[in-house]
């Protein structure tokens, strides 16, 4: 059974889109060329996200494999990520803005925000039978230098796109691992009223 009808088999406990829990995070990817129709469709998924005072704060930074800037972003990764993802067909650094540009104040949800933008993107690729996994392995303080991301923006996480292919590319210990992943049960993190798990 491929990752694609593992992903369909998991059954939500109440009603919902199944885009939402058809999507996954794979790590095997096919290599293929990712299109500038597939790309702005991501991307204009991401532009629709909910954002406080419509602020947008989030920032996409690309490369697609085999243009100049793929190696700069590849070389961001952890190891670990390396591994896999050097078959991605798209990396990407996402980053906010931490203040609102109409008067400079803070803007203590910039990360909230640009996690809704990431989502959209997420649901858009499975949408469009693409795959998309997000990374905080890689070297935060070396993108922001590499990428001259100014001062007022923060580096939030980077992710991988591409089209799943079998796991039997992977090597054994990824392999092993490449399976959906179950969630907790609403009760586990969710109350009416006040906090009420362990400390």
């Amino acid at each position: 059974m491929s990752g694609l009808e593992r992903a369909k088999s998991r059954k939500p406990d109440y009603p919902i889109e199944k885009l939402f829990y058809e999507r996954w995070s794979p790590r095997a990817f096919t290599g293929a060329a990712m299109s500038d129709e597939i790309l702005h469709a991501l991307l204009e998924a991401a532009r629709w996200s909910p954002s406080s005072f419509n602020e947008q704060p989030w920032r996409f930074l690309y490369a697609r494999r085999e243009t100049p800037a793929w190696d700069l972003f590849f070389d961001l990764l952890v190891e670990a990520n390396r591994r896999w993802a050097q078959r991605a067909s798209l990396l990407a650094v996402v980053v906010s803005k931490k203040t609102f540009t109409k008067n400079g104040k803070p803007n203590r949800v910039h990360s909230y925000d640009a996690g809704a933008a990431w989502q959209s993107l997420a649901l858009q690729a499975t949408a469009l039978g693409w795959a998309a996994h997000g990374m905080a392995g890689f070297d935060a303080d070396k993108a922001k230098r590499v990428l001259e991301i100014p001062e007022d923006y923060q580096v939030e996480a980077m992710l991988a796109v591409g089209r799943a292919a079998d796991k039997s590319i992977l090597p054994d210990d990824l392999r092993a691992a490449e399976e959906p992943s179950g969630r907790r049960k609403i009760e586990e993190w969710s109350a009416e009223g006040k906090f009420s798990w362990p400390a």
